[in-house]
């Protein structure tokens, strides 16, 4: 991965003259970690003159560039940019790209002059990285992610097998003057090349959003024709027809990237190549670049990828995980939610989580209109979606108000509830992703490395001692927690637990670690230290759970969310209930697993699906959705503070209070 400190050194000035550069903080930013600074007046020797691709502004910098001897550098957006198109007002759209093409040598989209991408396509390096490329393509269509992102996944343009022809508006830089009379040119090809078979319009987003005109529209089709302007997927409209039809849309390039040989009215980057049916070929291109090389090219090589979280340059896989955790947000959050209940303490953080769209808004009485629930309140509004904390959750407990880093909202039920499947269940029986498996173990050594777990508290693990015995770690838990009152089986409080551990391990040394909030005095499920006598050999208060389960040789538990920490780390588990993480054959089951649990796993699908598929992160730095990584480092600096004072202060009347724990749970 590709870094670069803030306030690189040895940068080189660009001299522009629009405004943008200088107004677009994350355009600013981006360049200055690609080595360039901006600057006004007059360039020097060394110097370059910046444009914006061909807006109507580059004519000045060309014209000073001219004078001045000085080079010419284009930007543009990379191909993967945003959720929404730069010109959407909202605080979405206002967020900026992830991904630039500055380019010395050209225009991606003029073809007078072999661009950077063309020529990168074309060079050994692109043709080495073919494979890299294709395991690239296909993360990036398994994230369903284009430079635009607001789409849904599950809508569909019409039943497959139709002939695609793509708008786009007017104006466009990349048509090269092309107007209206080259669309219906093309609209007129289709039909007459595809008789019989039904033709679907797409407008382009911009257009469909009101921002700008296009070229053609409803007065254009024929009976039975289509226009397609709903948030459909663009992979899913090049996978379901049958042949595409372009000027010089990126839609154009994806369906090449997904094997159509896409007939082109005008002469785009991937045009000219032998790759496309070209209404005007680029002949100094044929025959001189492959598909994975091309992809290699315009999107490992020209372009400056950045994370925007970290705030430092990154690569493709980087922004991929970055606009994956942004789409997610939007799609779920794009129409707003109404939600019920929820504590007060908590509806800042949920609303910061959930306000990806029109925002959220909150209600104490159920109604069909409610969207999200916290997840032990929903049976009051079933279609709602259930909210919960997630696995990685924070430096602190819930219990005493700090405010988590990852939530999980679940439309099918709730991964502590064995007794319905559950999103969770769904993903874990699903194939893992392209790319998924490595990522799963990245993240696995990652956790392990830094002693990573649900809540990281601080503590010391006390001493045990090492005679020979096997050391067995029991987990306590909040005796009216959900996951018990549905998961438990014939053992339900943690006397009965250590009870059933000790019969069957007489021999062992049983490590009791009570759950954190319980030790606090804050939920029940305390065993007086008289009936621990025989049952338990070291009682470990406070101490890392991290740390405890690599001091253990195996785990026994009810449901506790240890269990599945202890699987990351190596350690046998024994569940005598049914835990997210049991019955797939990673885990000793004495407890009534679902029958519904057939497939078997391995730890990389129950690790991708339960921390990088199944929650939802929000970064307390930057404030926006991001991936698991992000939220991994978050947890992993012991200088980041995790809610603010008045949170602090409420916690510390809380704990004062801890006998009248209705106050703060109703």
């Amino acid at each position: 991965m590709t870094e670069q400190p803030p306030g690189a050194t040895g940068q080189r000035r660009l001299f522009v003259l629009n405004g943008g550069f200088f107004a677009k903080a994350r355009l600013r930013r981006i360049l200055n970690l690609a080595g360039w600074r901006l600057a006004v007046g007059r360039p020097g020797p060394g110097d370059c003159v910046g444009i914006w691709g061909a807006s109507p502004t580059a004519w000045r910098g060309r014209a000073l560039a001219a004078r001045t001897g000085a080079a010419v550098v284009t930007v543009e957006d990379a191909f993967l940019r945003s959720v929404l198109p730069g010109r959407d007002r909202s605080p979405v759209g206002r967020r900026g790209p992830v991904g630039l093409l500055i380019d010395p040598l050209g225009l991606h989209f003029d073809p007078s002059v072999p661009s950077l991408i063309e020529t990168l396509a074309a060079s050994p390096e692109a043709a080495a990285r073919g494979d890299e490329a294709m395991a690239a393509l296909a993360r990036l269509r398994a994230a369903d992610l284009s430079k635009y992102n607001a789409h849904l996944p599950d809508l569909r343009a019409a039943e497959p097998g139709y002939v695609l022809v793509i708008d786009q508006t007017r104006g466009d830089a990349s048509l090269r003057g092309a107007g209206r009379e080259t669309f219906l040119q093309m609209l007129h090809a289709a039909r007459d090349e595809n008789p019989g078979t039904r033709i679907v319009l797409r407008t382009h987003p911009e257009t469909a959003a009101g921002l700008r005109r296009g070229h053609l529209g409803p007065a254009d089709l024929r009976s039975g024709e289509i226009l397609c302007d709903a948030p459909v997927s663009p992979w899913r409209l090049v996978g379901d027809a049958a042949a595409v039809y372009a000027v010089s849309s990126q839609l154009g390039y994806e369906a090449m990237l997904a094997g159509h040989r896409p007939r082109l009215f005008g002469q785009p980057f991937y045009a000219g190549w032998g790759l496309s049916a070209d209404e005007v070929p680029v002949p100094r291109r044929m025959g001189r670049t492959t598909l994975p090389a091309l992809f290699a090219a315009t999107h490992l090589m020209a372009p400056v990828w950045y994370d925007p979280c970290r705030d430092r340059l990154t690569d493709l896989e980087g922004a991929i995980r970055q606009i994956e955790a942004e789409a997610r947000a939007f799609r779920q959050d794009r129409d707003g939610h109404l939600a019920h209940g929820i504590r007060l303490w908590k509806r800042r953080t949920i609303a910061q989580f959930f306000g990806n769209g029109r925002g959220v808004r909150f209600t104490r009485h159920p109604s069909p209109a409610v969207t999200l629930a916290w997840a032990n309140r929903a049976a009051e509004v079933p279609q709602a979606l259930r909210v919960e904390d997630g696995f990685l959750r924070s430096r602190g407990l819930g219990a005493e108000l700090v405010p988590p880093l990852s939530l999980v909202a679940d439309g099918r039920g709730i991964y502590y509830d064995p007794t319905r499947e559950s999103d969770l269940e769904a993903l874990m029986a699903a194939p893992l992703p392209p790319g998924g498996r490595a990522r799963a173990q990245d993240l696995i050594a990652r956790l392990r490395d830094a002693a990573l777990t649900k809540y990281n508290l601080s503590g010391e693990l006390p001493p045990i001692p090492r005679d020979g015995r096997r050391v067995i770690l029991v987990p306590g838990q909040v005796e009216d927690d959900a996951s018990i009152r549905l998961g438990a089986g014939a053992e339900r409080t943690n006397l009965a637990l250590l009870r059933r551990v000790r019969a069957e391990n007489p021999g062992a040394l049983i490590v009791w670690k009570p759950h954190p909030d319980v030790e606090a005095g804050l939920r029940p499920g305390a065993i007086p230290e008289g009936e621990l006598s025989g049952l338990a050999d070291v009682t470990a208060g406070k101490a890392p759970a991290a740390a405890l389960i690599d001091a253990a040789d195996e785990v026994w538990t009810i449901t506790s969310t240890l269990g599945f920490e202890a699987l990351i780390r190596g350690r046998p588990v024994t569940t005598l209930g049914a835990p997210f993480y049991a019955g797939w054959g990673l885990t000793r089951d004495l407890g009534p697993i679902p029958p519904r649990r057939q497939a078997r796993i391995d730890l990389e699908t129950l690790v991708h699906a339960a921390l990088v598929a199944y929650p939802r992160y929000r970064d307390p730095v930057s404030g926006l959705p991001c991936p698991v990584e992000v939220a991994v480092d978050r947890l992993s600096d012991p200088g980041l503070k995790l809610g603010g004072p008045g949170l602090r202060w409420l916690a510390k009347a809380q704990g004062a209070l801890a006998g009248h724990s209705w106050i703060w749970r109703r």
